[in-house]
């Protein structure tokens, strides 16, 4: 049986944008969120995740909770669902599971995220999850449009803000309820187990403890070699195929050929079926840079329609492709094959629009034109990648021509810290659950060992991004159902551990 994770000892008790450059091109590159899908995945996962049931509610948010200042807009609905089937009540002080919501729509996140609520029955929890400011339906000023409209109006969209907002709406909900010794329990995954990292850490008074999946809080300023993301998830590649990982790394010498030919962009347009000719290679290059790592991130061990329907662990299925074509085929159709099975898995797409954004939004590359940094960079001699350098000054020039800001890269780790992170948060952190699996590009930059006898890394080998978060199901392999109930007994002793300071009784599940 697989290693099920390291540095945990069971009850001895976080698509980001970053810039990398090439000759001063900026790549952008974020880690994809819970229940990310094109319109159509998103229709049809609606009408599988029904059993799914809530309440949307909105409240009343400031837009600024950190000045008194009286302005035209200083409010605007935040949008959160709620769900109270199995509660226990205010009365026998039942707990609230709360989400902690990404860079989407919440209902996404609500209804991808099954651990909650195959847990809830158990424990006797609420569950909400908030929308996360400027994004969904939680919008300022009225709509996306204007909430979006330039700097200005996108200089309400911070962390900070975001994690005020959660615990300013817990605060009112649990009075509301009259459930205020009522204990929470924050979850999240990718970004949003960041921010339920952040708010265990900024609002100890709000939350008993905070389940962080996948959250790469580290992955600012030199915390972590900044080669890390892209080598994860070469060593995701090498390690179903060698041939697999150095027929990619010929690809893009192959795509450069390609360009240098007269009508090379239009062939290589047709090569690669696009919806219309290229501008440049460089398309290309990111539309395969963001195929390969977004398979590195949903490798999960079951068939799966996350950010694409893929098969079981489908890096494998995209080197077997790769690998059964005979020496001496165009290494540019074999490529074509492979990343087909993440970008056309179903057959069912006739072209492909390199330029796609299914989610409509930019709030992200404001966030990380601002505070959230992570600088990136890749060595071609170590990973399937062609050579990226991150540049501080091509990175400020881009955010300047997008939204005319310059980007603060010490910022999130001057407000929420990540220097010397086993020390700093032995001291001062308690009850947090940090979970990472390797497959997963991001655990590059996540908690990989225990802090503290109260703040846990739970890493599993063959795991991938926040796949604990995910719903069981019957093909869940041993190591991950292991996880999970790990991650019950945590949280079951965060809650006695309350209740007996209470003098109340002593839960168990």
């Amino acid at each position: 049986m697989e290693q099920l994770w390291t540095g945990f000892l069971l009850l001895s008790l976080l698509p980001m944008m970053s810039c990398v450059a090439d000759a001063g091109r900026p790549y952008f590159l974020r880690p994809r969120t819970l229940g990310e899908f094109s319109t159509l995945n998103r229709e049809k996962s609606f009408l599988q995740s029904s059993q799914y049931e809530y309440e949307t509610k909105y409240f009343t948010q400031r837009l600024d909770h950190f000045s008194f200042k009286n302005h035209k807009n200083s409010t605007f609905q935040q949008r959160y669902l709620i769900n109270d089937k199995y509660w226990l009540g205010a009365e026998r002080m039942g707990p609230i599971f709360y989400y902690c919501g990404n860079e989407g729509y919440i209902d996404w996140f609500a209804v991808n995220t099954g651990f909650m609520w195959d847990i809830a029955p158990q424990f006797g929890a609420l569950l909400v999850f908030p929308e996360h400011r400027y994004y969904g339906e939680s919008m300022p000023y009225g709509s996306q449009s204007m909430a979006y409209k330039d700097g200005d109006s996108l200089s309400y969209l911070t962390a900070e803000q975001a994690l005020a907002d959660f615990a300013t709406l817990i605060v009112d909900l649990k009075k509301n309820l009259s459930a205020e010794a009522c204990p929470v329990v924050l979850f999240g995954g990718s970004y949003g187990g960041m921010l339920a990292a952040w708010m265990r850490l900024k609002y100890p008074h709000i939350a008993i403890g905070a389940l962080a999946s996948s959250a790469p809080i580290l992955q600012f300023e030199d915390i972590v070699p900044s080669d890390t993301f892209y080598n994860l998830v070469s060593n995701d590649f090498k390690r179903e195929s060698e041939n697999c990982f150095k027929v990619i790394q010929q690809s893009w010498k192959a795509l450069e050929t390609y360009g240098e030919r007269d009508e090379g962009l239009q062939n290589l347009s047709k090569k690669f079926r696009m919806c219309r000719d290229l501008n440049s290679t460089d398309e290309i290059e990111d539309w395969l840079n963001s195929a390969y790592s977004n398979l590195a991130m949903v490798d999960y061990p079951y068939p799966a329609s996350f950010l694409m329907p893929l098969p079981a662990y489908p890096i494998k299925e995209v080197c077997k492709v790769i690998d059964s074509f005979s020496n001496g085929t165009d290494v540019l159709d074999r490529i074509f094959a492979g990343v087909s099975v993440y970008y056309n898995y179903t057959g069912e797409e006739k072209c492909f629009d390199v330029n796609d954004d299914p989610h409509g939004e930019n709030g992200w590359n404001w966030q990380a034109c601002t505070e959230m940094v992570m600088p990136m960079s890749s060595n071609p001699e170590s990973s399937i990648f062609p050579q990226f350098t991150f540049d501080i000054e091509s990175y400020t020039k881009n955010c300047l021509n997008m939204f005319g800001v310059e980007p603060r890269p010490h910022w999130i780790t001057t407000e929420f810290g990540g220097q010397d992170i086993k020390r700093v948060l032995k001291n001062y952190g308690s009850n947090i659950i940090f979970s990472n699996g390797l497959l997963d590009p991001w655990s590059g930059g996540g908690v990989l060992q225990n802090i503290s006898n109260s703040i846990v890394a739970l890493v599993t080998e063959l795991g991938a991004h926040h796949l604990d978060l995910r719903a069981a199901t019957e093909n869940d392999p041993l190591w991950l159902v292991e996880q999970r109930n790990a991650e019950m007994k945590i949280i079951n002793k965060w809650m006695n551990e309350y209740y007996q300071d209470k003098g109340i009784y002593t839960f168990e599940i």
